[in-house]
């Protein structure tokens, strides 16, 4: 009993965390600047002609477009996008076997799976508002909430040692199955975002490159990209650190009452 109080009150510490970075996100949304991109232009030239640039910044939420003059393609749909992330999952039987309380040894089966590829990239992107000022965006190190295309499951075992959707092709080697666990087949799944999204960017806004870009704030500020609106990000998080806590509360309690319950046993 005592050691799933413990198990507990090390859960209530792990919300208790998510709840304070929930509400930091939270926080951070509300209070961002909401100038338009002509205006930290504006501002951004005018400081420059004050103490010279490079050294101005800002942090910003921003609306806008996505667009490229290059853009990534999408391995498996063969999307056009800024940023992609896909995975091949092995999904599997399994049969165990296993002694029970008796002493009895029966057999079952059981399913599973594990991700035998995960790759994801990105490059620098234009947002471009409503009157058509634009501003560069480096996604490097951002909370990226990406679009789900693909989720897929294709079975049988692979063939001729690889597996294949679309573009993306990888060899599997010698390096999966045998054993008592039998291949059912692939899941391949894919998440994108792509050209022409409409977009929240919150992010610190510099001129250091020479030209305005939004980039990750060198300070703990959060850093997302999202195609939720800014009241929609702070509904979410809000919710999310409110559930956190009452989640945090229960496991704390019940735990440190276990543990009461089990040294007074």
């Amino acid at each position: 009993m005592a050691i799933f109080g413990f198990l507990l009150l090390v859960v209530g510490g792990v919300l208790w965390f998510v709840r304070g970075q929930q509400e930091h996100r939270s926080r951070h949304l509300k209070l961002a600047h909401t100038t338009p991109i002509g205006e930290l232009k504006s501002l951004a030239a005018a400081v420059a002609q004050e103490i010279g640039s490079g050294d101005w910044r800002d942090y910003v939420l921003l609306w806008g477009t996505v667009t490229t003059e290059a853009p990534l393609t999408s391995p498996m749909k063969g999307m056009p996008c800024v940023y992609y992330s896909n995975a091949v999952i092995r999904e599997y039987e399994e049969t165990i076997r296993e002694q029970d309380e008796k002493g009895n040894w029966r057999t079952r089966t059981q399913r599973g799976s594990d991700t035998v590829s995960q790759e994801h990239q990105s490059i620098p992107f234009d947002l471009v508002d409503q009157v058509s000022e634009q501003v560069t965006v480096n996604p490097e190190g951002a909370d990226v909430e990406l679009v789900e295309v693909l989720n897929e499951f294709r079975p049988g075992q692979s063939s001729g040692g690889s597996v294949s959707f679309g573009n993306f092709s990888m060899n599997m080697g010698n390096g999966f199955g045998g054993g008592n666990r039998r291949t059912l087949g692939y899941r391949y799944r894919e998440s994108i975002l792509a050209v022409g999204r409409q977009i929240t960017v919150l992010g610190m806004v510099s001129d250091r490159t020479g030209a305005l870009t939004v980039e990750k704030p060198n300070t703990n500020q959060p850093f997302i990209i999202s195609p939720k609106s800014q009241e929609a990000l702070v509904k979410s998080a809000t919710q999310n650190a409110q559930i956190a806590f009452w989640s945090m509360v229960g496991c704390l309690g019940l735990g440190l009452l276990l543990v009461v319950i089990d040294l007074l046993s």
